[in-house]
């Protein structure tokens, strides 16, 4: 993958520099699978998310789609497509709230 493909606005999350350190160059399929294990009672390695309804939570406060934690680099073009539409549709939303 060159960074084209991946430095790109729909790819960009805003995270801790700490938890940025932790999962380094981890495929997104590790670290999620360790974040899985965090919430059910593991070993905290990604900041103080500790239950499915706080990680669900998160996913939809940074417009990341549903299924993530399966995705691989196959599913990455279609990721980036359904990103986008979830940001679209929150900015949206923000846009008619000023009314």
């Amino acid at each position: 993958m060159n960074k084209n493909q991946y430095n790109q606005v729909a790819n960009y999350v805003i995270t801790q520099s700490e938890i940025n350190i932790a999962i380094s160059n981890k495929h997104p399929k590790v670290y999620f699978g360790e974040i899985w294990e965090q919430i059910n009672g593991g070993k905290q390695r990604y900041g103080n998310i500790t239950t499915a309804e706080e990680l669900e939570a998160n996913f939809e406060m940074n417009c990341i789609p549903n299924g993530i934690e399966n995705l691989d680099t196959d599913n990455y073009e279609a990721f980036l497509e359904e990103r986008r539409v979830l940001m679209a549709q929150k900015i949206r939303r923000y846009f008619e709230s000023l009314g």
